[in-house]
C-alpha cells in the first residue's frame, strides 16, 4: 500500500535526527512506535520515548505475535511452513545469483581494458539482465508464497490476530504518526504482515529507519561487503511493505559497502535501475511524496559509475 508521503531516515542510534523530522512534519499529538525488530527487546524502548518527549506508545507487535502463536497453534505451524518454504527459496535463489554476479562483475572489469571496444557493452548489459531477471524471478516466488499463506490461512480473520487488530486500530486512531524503528529486518516484517500495521493507518505520518525503512520499500535487498566470512553478494531477501514505491534502501551504506570499488557499486545501482538504491547514512533523509523522492537533508545513492552520488545528481 503506497503512503502519501513517508519518511525514511539513517540510523538512529549514536546522532538521532527523529525528533527533528517530527518536528519538521508539524505532528502534534501521541506516535505509535514499532520496535518488533529488538524481537525481546522491544520494550526497552525508553531511549526512544525520551527523545520524542514521551509521547510514543509503543505497538508490541512482537509480545502480539508471540500471544498468537501461543494461543493459534494451528497458525504457528503454517507460519514455521512458510519460513521454511522461503529459506529453501533463498538458498536456491543464492546458487544461482553467485555464478551469474561474478559473470557479471568479470565483464565490468573488462570494460576499462584495451581491446574490447564495440565488444564488452553487450556482453556486460546482457549479464546484469540476467541478474536482473533472477531477481525478478525469486521476488515473484516469494510474492507468490506469501500470496497464497494470505489466501489458504487468511490471519487477519482469525480470531486471535483479529482482536490484536481491533485494539492497534484504537491505537493508532488515537496517534498522529508512526515511527518504525530497525532491528531484525525479517522480523519486523513478519510482525508488520500477521497485523497489517500500514493498513490500519488513515491519514497518519510515516516515519522509518534502519531495517524499518527497508521494510517499507516494495522488496528487501541484504548487503555487507564486510562481514566475518568476507564480501558477499547482495541478495533479494524478501518482498516489503511497499509503503514507498522505486527504492533500494541501504542503511549504514558507507560502512557496509566497499565504496572504494567502483565495479561492485556500479554493478549494484545498474542491477536494480530503475529503482534508487539509496545510502542511508547517519543524519541523511529522504522522503517520499505523490510518487516522487526528495532529500531534504541529504541523502546518496549509488551511480552506475561506480560512485555514491546526493540523490537528485545526474
Amino acid at each position: 500500500m503506497v503512503r502519501s508521503h513517508v519518511v525514511l531516515l539513517g540510523p538512529q542510534r549514536h546522532d538521532p535526527t527523529l525528533k527533528d523530522a517530527v518536528d519538521s512534519l508539524g505532528i502534534r499529538g501521541r506516535i505509535a512506535a514499532v520496535t518488533a525488530g529488538w524481537e525481546e527487546r522491544e520494550g526497552e524502548d525508553q531511549e526512544l520515548s525520551a527523545h520524542l518527549g514521551g509521547r510514543t506508545v509503543n505497538l508490541h507487535l512482537y509480545g502480539r505475535s508471540e500471544d498468537v502463536h501461543q494461543r493459534d497453534p494451528e497458525l504457528l505451524d503454517a507460519i514455521r511452513a512458510r519460513h521454511d518454504r522461503l529459506r529453501k527459496l533463498q538458498e536456491l535463489y543464492r546458487v544461482r545469483l553467485s555464478h551469474l554476479m561474478e559473470a557479471a562483475r568479470e565483464l565490468l572489469r573488462r570494460e576499462s581494458l584495451p581491446g574490447y571496444a564495440g565488444l564488452i557493452e553487450p556482453e556486460v548489459r546482457g549479464a546484469i539482465d540476467a541478474v536482473k531477471r533472477l531477481d525478478d524471478e525469486h521476488t515473484q516466488r516469494v510474492r507468490e508464497t506469501h500470496v497464497e499463506f494470505e489466501l489458504r490461512w487468511k490471519p487477519h480473520q482469525r480470531e486471535h490476530v483479529a482482536r490484536h487488530r481491533r485494539e492497534l486500530q484504537q491505537v493508532l486512531d488515537d496517534c498522529s504518526a508512526l515511527c518504525v524503528a530497525g532491528g531484525h529486518v525479517a522480523i519486523l516484517l513478519d510482525r508488520l504482515r500477521m497485523f497489517g500495521v500500514i493498513d490500519l493507518l488513515r491519514e497518519q505520518a510515516l516515519v522509518a529507519w534502519s531495517a524499518g525503512a527497508m521494510a517499507m520499500a516494495e522488496r528487501v535487498v541484504v548487503f555487507d561487503d564486510r562481514g566475518a566470512t568476507g564480501e558477499a553478494d547482495p541478495e533479494v531477501l524478501d518482498t516489503g511493505i511497499g509503503a514507498v514505491q522505486r527504492v533500494v534502501v541501504l542503511p549504514h551504506a558507507t560502512r557496509r559497502l566497499r565504496c572504494d570499488d567502483r565495479t561492485r557499486i556500479a554493478l549494484f545501482a545498474r542491477r536494480f535501475q530503475p529503482s534508487l538504491c539509496a545510502a542511508l547514512d547517519p543524519r541523511m533523509r529522504m522522503d517520499f511524496r505523490a510518487g516522487e523522492w526528495s532529500a531534504p537533508w541529504g541523502a546518496n545513492a549509488l551511480s552506475q559509475h561506480g560512485e555514491l552520488s546526493p540523490v537528485g545528481a545526474a
